[in-house]
């Protein structure tokens, strides 16, 4: 007889909220202590939970942590999967470069944990940016070399054209220490940074009208 697959079951709305109440909580947590200096015992106190109600949820420490990142990777590869390349070339990166600066606003502990991550040699994620995070990147790396091609950006290499913006718009979380620090306080420090970027990057890839 043919076997039947055991059905997993769905998650309640309840547990849902749950693990995001849990992965917040961790977020402010690894951000202030770092990995090795977070406990399970501060993470549940941030988010109101017993330490045992917690333990339902994630069994360890390291799943939470992982949890995390894969929750981070997710929301912050969103913009760039989502470049389309039927569009406008110009437009498509501009969008792409302004929601990478309003993460980097919004969330700026997100991109720490993940820059944390990298410097410590990418213990819990180093498989996913040899696998999805290159598949990903060499898949719009190959819809912007069709603009090029196409004759619709100026030459420039893909690849190192997104590690660009990715080191420009995470600057402003990363450093933001820095930034502030120079700069001071507010709103208008960000819009400054996004209109910058967008001019210095677009107006180096636009193609110049023919005489």
């Amino acid at each position: 007889m043919p076997q039947t697959k055991t059905a997993i079951p769905r998650k309640t709305r309840i547990q849902t909220q749950n693990e995001q109440l849990i992965l917040d909580a961790a977020l402010d947590v690894f951000s202030s202590h770092g990995f090795r200096g977070s406990t399970v015992d501060q993470i549940a106190a941030k988010c109101g939970l017993s330490k045992p109600n917690l333990l339902y949820y994630f069994r360890r420490k390291e799943d939470i942590y992982t949890a995390l990142l894969e929750r981070t990777l997710a929301d912050w590869l969103q913009p760039l999967r989502a470049l389309d390349a039927a569009g406008d070339p110009i437009t498509e990166l501009s969008r792409y470069i302004s929601e990478k600066m309003r993460m980097s606003r919004e969330r700026p502990e997100a991109s720490r944990l993940f820059a944390n991550e990298i410097l410590h040699g990418a213990p819990a994620i180093g498989k996913f940016l040899k696998g999805p995070l290159k598949t990903l990147v060499d898949d719009k790396a190959t819809v912007i070399r069709g603009w090029v091609v196409q004759g619709r950006l100026n030459a420039i290499d893909p690849h190192h054209l997104i590690f660009a913006i990715w080191a420009t718009t995470q600057h402003y979380a990363d450093f933001e220490v820095q930034v502030r620090a120079v700069l001071g306080n507010g709103e208008d420090c960000m819009a400054a940074a996004e209109q910058t970027l967008l001019t210095l990057i677009m107006r180096g890839l636009k193609p110049r009208p023919t005489e």
